[in-house]
């Protein structure tokens, strides 16, 4: 992405679910897309996208294998990325889900493990 890209809050995207005549836009990997125009053409139909309308769909997008044609086809659609700060919080809710933790004591006793993995480092 460029650095004239222009940048949406996680809110920003939410308040356009598809709803009342707003445009539907998704988030996946940290980009957003306004797939309104798309969803008509969806092989799996209109309802799998809007199941994600206004939200982060990148592990469900992931998760069914979308070829490398669907994820080429994903730049027409590109309106944007997330704001840095929800970027970050993207992340750490990932991880939750993933069940990850990465705050205070646990980070503390996986340093242990990371040291038998790559020797003498500082993670």
């Amino acid at each position: 992405m460029s650095y004239s890209t222009i940048r949406y809050s996680l809110a920003d995207v939410a308040k356009c679910n598809g709803k009342n005549g707003v445009r539907t836009w998704i988030v996946i990997h940290d980009n957003i897309y306004d797939v309104t125009d798309y969803m008509q053409q969806h092989p799996g139909g209109p309802e799998l996208i809007d199941e994600y309308a206004g939200k982060d769909a990148t592990s469900e997008f992931d998760e069914f294998g979308h070829s490398s044609d669907a994820t080429k086809m994903l730049k027409k659609y590109l309106i944007g990325e997330l704001e840095d700060e929800d970027k970050r919080v993207n992340r750490i809710k990932k991880r939750a889900a993933n069940g990850i933790k990465m705050k205070g004591e646990d980070k503390q006793k996986r340093r242990p493990f990371l040291r038998l993995i790559c020797g003498k480092c500082t993670c």
